[in-house]
């Protein structure tokens, strides 16, 4: 029976989070990291089981106590044991499809830590062959490097993906687009790929597409999009919106594509291979959908109330929760980058 890859907003049984401790990642930011993580716990597990990866016993009871203290109920968190560095788990934690009769699978497509940029992280990508030997699913392992956040699905068979990341030779070298496209069909379900050109500038990731665009229902994208031509963004982006506004669906009808404006962000000190007031790279593309709870970056910026009522327009059903990421961002991702939802069986 055919697997296909199910929307973000598809009922989910759980949220898949790492504990965050990467001193590297988020420079004498750890502590907000925190924060920012029990934030997110304390508004999502009511609605969702939440998979939390600790390295240590340690770790597990630092995080019990900081949660309880915020008002979560540790029987809806699930702590797994596991040896990990950075924990994005969007990226380094397997993509989960779903037969008809709703059995679960898990994909592990290979990730070499963006490009082999930081060989440090190599060891997450261990991480789907726990989570398959904790739940004892199956689990594909096709050969070729396909991050979650390089590709945006709707569930019926489109996907979102830029040529920037995908086709670089630091991923698939050699690779076309019509390979990748074959692995994406065979493994996700994905019947047709519309191709952005390139992603945000300073985005360790070559582009993932997390940043940019997102499916916000099986006809409807929210475009990252921005208005001051003398941002180093605004010519990616408008080429981008140009590309969706132009593509068509599977029945060759257009989409419905709706501008969510940008945050405007720069490091106060050095981050992750970038120096001292070096721009960001931020979007508030980068939200998660859970089952009743929207949970959307914020980045202390003017456009941010305009952005999380835009993303709440499209979700009349769920509650979106604003998540402080100035410090997440310092790793290099945000919300999305940081969870993978666990479709529900």
């Amino acid at each position: 029976m055919n697997y296909r890859m199910p929307a973000e907003w598809e009922p989910h049984s759980a949220i898949w989070l790492a504990w965050p401790y990467d001193e590297i990642a988020f420079p004498k930011r750890v502590k907000k990291a925190e924060e920012a993580v029990i934030k997110m716990i304390a508004a999502i597990h009511t609605s969702e089981l939440v998979e939390l990866l600790v390295l240590d016993e340690a770790m597990k009871a630092k995080a019990e106590k900081l949660l309880t203290a915020s008002l979560v109920d540790l029987k809806k968190i699930s702590f797994r044991t596991a040896d990990y560095l950075g924990g994005w788990m969007r990226d380094s934690g397997g993509l989960w499809v779903k037969n008809g009769r709703g059995d679960l699978k898990l994909v592990d497509f290979s990730f070499n830590a963006w490009g082999n940029k930081f060989p440090d992280l190599q060891k997450d990508a261990l991480l789907p062959t726990k989570i398959s030997s904790w739940l004892n699913l199956p689990i594909d392992n096709p050969e070729i490097i396909i991050e979650g956040g390089s590709i945006e699905i709707n569930g019926q068979g489109m996907c979102l993906a830029t040529e920037q990341c995908l086709l670089n030779e630091n991923r698939n070298l050699g690779k076309t687009k019509k390979d990748i496209e074959k692995y994406l069909a065979d493994y996700l379900g994905i019947k047709k790929t519309i191709w952005l050109y390139r992603g945000l500038v300073n985005d360790h990731t070559d582009g993932h597409v997390d940043e940019l665009a997102k499916f916000v229902g099986t006809n409807k994208i929210l475009c990252a999009y921005e208005d001051d031509p003398k941002d180093a963004n605004y010519a990616i982006l408008k080429n981008n919106y140009e590309t969706l506004q132009a593509s068509v669906n599977l029945e060759g009808q257009p989409f419905e594509v709706v501008k969510l404006p940008m945050p405007h962000v720069y490091f106060k000190d050095a981050a992750v291979g970038l120096k001292e007031d070096a721009k960001a790279p931020a979007s508030y593309i980068n939200f998660y959908i859970g089952n009743s709870v929207i949970l959307a970056p914020v980045y202390n910026d003017q456009n941010d109330a305009k952005a999380l009522k835009i993303i709440q327009s499209c979700f009349p059903e769920r509650k979106v929760v604003g998540i402080d990421c100035s410090d997440i961002i310092y790793g290099g991702g945000a919300i999305h980058c940081m969870t993978q939802q666990q479709p529900a069986s």
